[in-house]
């Protein structure tokens, strides 16, 4: 099964450079074959944000939504269930100060 894992930051928090690492962790799961890609995002402040109203195309500047925590990076992993998934996630070096939000993609279904 295929996961999203979403890092989650919360901006005030301060934390180490070596406690903000993620290169072991990016290691260790592409040595066991679960990691299929990831990366940090740029911050929220250059996000767009696009939506369709009423036939118009509008993209507002910024993260729309109010969060204590904002996103800042992914990583999409392959695993066998849920319990390996919050295994792997809890490793992650952000679930120490931030979070990891994991999220199972739905089965893709080519006839549909």
């Amino acid at each position: 099964m295929k996961y999203l894992f979403l890092i989650r930051v919360d901006p005030d928090t301060e934390a180490t450079d070596a406690e903000a690492n993620p290169v072991p962790w990016i290691t260790e799961m592409d040595e066991r074959g679960a990691r299929i890609v990831g990366n940090r995002l740029r911050p929220a402040s250059e996000a767009k944000v696009v939506r369709i109203r009423r036939g118009e195309v509008l993209a507002t500047e910024g993260p729309f939504t109010e969060a204590k925590e904002l996103i800042g990076g992914f990583d999409l992993i392959e695993c066998a269930d849920d319990a390996e998934a919050i295994e792997i996630a809890s490793k992650h070096p952000v679930a120490r100060f931030g979070a990891v939000e994991v999220r199972r993609f739905w089965p893709f279904d080519a006839a549909a």
